[in-house]
């Protein structure tokens, strides 16, 4: 699991970073710092885009030297691509895991919602009980996976893997369905997503307070049952 986004605030009376490698420290204290900076890059990226944030202020809100993120990371695009790794490594290592014990627990007997349900459980856990840093980085992957300058390459590179290993379980769930079907299908839970995740309020504003976009238990019960329904209408068996 990786860190919480509590930190204790860096001790203000600290002499500011030099340039170039910080001064000898332990491999502890370098990694809090670490850790520290990516911590307010994420909060600051969720709220206003890798466009509407400075290297100065991801510093101010850590609280170090700009030194030490050009240090660390190099460029703002190197901090962003840190700041989407670290927790994407968590969420899809663990959704490989759990469809792949999903199937290996259920051969020759998967169905379509257990095997959602599979996939989708770790990012939706992992939002409700994972504390603030996951809240900002579930609303950052909503952002990036809608943004037309670098979002598709962004996700190719950390989510892939883990969405080409659930379409090819579900080819076995779905025999017959044709390979441009699949990934429509998949288009389109993947949106549906990203956007709850994402808890945008919207839900509620439409609903007029009915649904609640925070009810994440509850999102993320609709979703397997809506996905699997959506999948089941459009990967038809292909003709001979």
């Amino acid at each position: 699991m990786t860190r919480s986004a509590a930190k204790s605030p860096v001790d203000a009376s600290a002499a500011p970073a030099r340039r170039g490698r910080p001064r000898k420290a332990s491999e502890a204290g370098l990694a809090d710092t670490r850790d520290l900076i990516l911590d307010a890059a994420e909060d600051l990226f969720s709220k206003h885009g890798f466009y509407g944030v400075t290297i100065r202020e991801v510093a101010r809100e850590a609280g170090v030297d700009t030194a030490l993120i050009h240090y660390y990371f190099t460029a703002k695009r190197g901090l962003f691509d840190a700041v989407f790794l670290r927790r994407a490594e968590v969420w899809n290592n663990e959704r490989v895991d759990a469809i792949n014990r999903y199937a290996s627990e259920n051969a020759g007997a998967m169905t379509l919602e257990g095997l959602l349900e599979a996939f989708l459980r770790p990012p939706f856990q992992w939002s409700l009980k994972g504390g603030p840093g996951w809240k900002h980085y579930s609303a950052l992957v909503a952002q990036t996976n809608a943004n037309p300058a670098f979002g598709g390459e962004t996700m190719a590179r950390y989510f892939d893997p883990a969405i080409h290993r659930l379409i090819e379980l579900i080819r076995q769930v779905l025999p017959g369905a044709r390979e441009v079907d699949l990934y429509w299908a998949y288009h389109n839970l993947s949106g549906a997503l990203t956007l709850t995740l994402g808890e945008t309020g919207r839900l509620d504003r439409l609903s007029n307070g009915l649904c609640r976009s925070g009810d994440l238990e509850t999102a993320s019960d609709y979703m397997v049952r809506f996905a699997a329904a959506g999948f089941r209408a459009v990967c038809t068996p292909s003709e001979a």
